[in-house]
């Protein structure tokens, strides 16, 4: 079976916005206007999640116990410039996404994710998941908190990077599990904790 891969734009590193700006105008926004956002803005937002800031050492943009990055980020693309509708899995090493299901998914997370309009209205949905025994093997009874809070860390990066793009985002934790891994379709070892959509504001 042919692997299909997107390599996506370079992410920009510098912008006009301070960090203070950004924390100060950060928002859960959960209604979204019409039309696309940008490739570029996919791709500054993934980075944002969990790109590569040291090649050499692996790192990533949010910290990790043990820098075990537990952590396996998907985007459902509907209204994205330049990138199919689909299901894609992001990959930080390449920067790139790795096409896992065509066609609109929204409807289909937004059925097991008790009907919020803000799923089904957005432009993309990034979808958090966790390898949980990544960490385990190494932090054992604190490995769940310690996921938690890389996933926190990642979101929290989302949200300051969206509102740099003048974007709107929310972190949504309501869902139902099964339904999540059955849409996504995910290995037995990824469970989801966290779904974020992405939209014009």
């Amino acid at each position: 079976m042919e692997i299909m891969e997107y390599k996506l734009s370079e992410p920009v590193k510098k912008r006009d916005m301070s960090i203070e700006e950004a924390i100060a105008r950060r928002r859960s926004i959960r209604t979204y206007s019409e039309g696309k956002i940008g490739e570029n803005d996919i791709s500054q937002l993934l980075w944002a999640a969990q790109g590569i800031t040291n090649e050499a050492a692996g790192l990533r943009t949010a910290p990790s116990a043990g820098a075990l990055y537990p952590l396996e980020i998907y985007v459902a693309t509907a209204m994205v410039e330049g990138i199919e509708a689909g299901l894609y899995k992001y990959n930080p090493s390449s920067h790139s996404l790795i096409l896992k299901k065509k066609g609109d998914v929204r409807e289909d997370i937004c059925s097991v994710s008790l009907w919020q309009d803000s799923i089904k209205n957005a432009a993309a949905v990034i979808i958090y998941c966790a390898v949980f025994k990544k960490t385990f093997s190494r932090y054992k009874g604190r490995a769940a908190q310690y996921v938690y809070i890389e996933t926190g860390h990642a979101a929290q990066n989302v949200y300051l990077q969206a509102e740099a793009l003048n974007l709107g985002t929310v972190a949504i934790g309501a869902f139902y599990d099964d339904g999540i891994k059955k849409v996504l379709d995910l290995p037995g070892e990824e469970e989801p904790v966290y779904l974020m959509p992405i939209g014009k504001k």
